[in-house]
């Protein structure tokens, strides 16, 4: 039962964190192109490659991190229901350049964005 509140506790905390971010990019850059959402799906990307690589060259520590981190928080934290929502949207009101936009940068980008965390997570292990 303890992972099943470990993958809660991050789960709470990257939801908090997803919806902060997104509210201050949002307020910030405005809505037209969905910034918060994109911005917390390439910073999952990045920090999913990253902390499971680091987390497995560093087997000394407990599952519950593997529960915690990438499985809660980053789980919580990345935002890909809402960026197929928003995608929908955008391409439902005839805007389908930022539809079409959105999907290659967030799918480019993104992929980036794992191997970049994953090159880090090898180079700090």
């Amino acid at each position: 039962m303890n992972k099943y509140w470990v993958v809660g506790l991050g789960g709470f905390l990257g939801s908090i964190a997803r919806f902060w971010l997104g509210g201050y990019i949002s307020n910030r850059m405005g809505v037209r192109f969905p910034y918060g959402t994109f911005v917390i799906n390439i910073s999952g990307s990045f920090l999913v490659g990253l902390v499971v690589t680091l987390l497995a060259e560093r087997t000394h520590w407990s599952a519950n991190w593997r529960y915690l981190i990438p499985i809660g928080f980053i789980g919580a934290y990345t935002t890909f229901s809402a960026f197929e929502f928003e995608t929908f949207q955008s391409f439902r009101d005839g805007e389908l350049f930022i539809a079409f936009l959105n999907v290659i940068l967030s799918v480019t980008i993104g992929f980036i964005a794992v191997w970049l965390g994953v090159v880090t997570g090898g180079a700090l292990g």
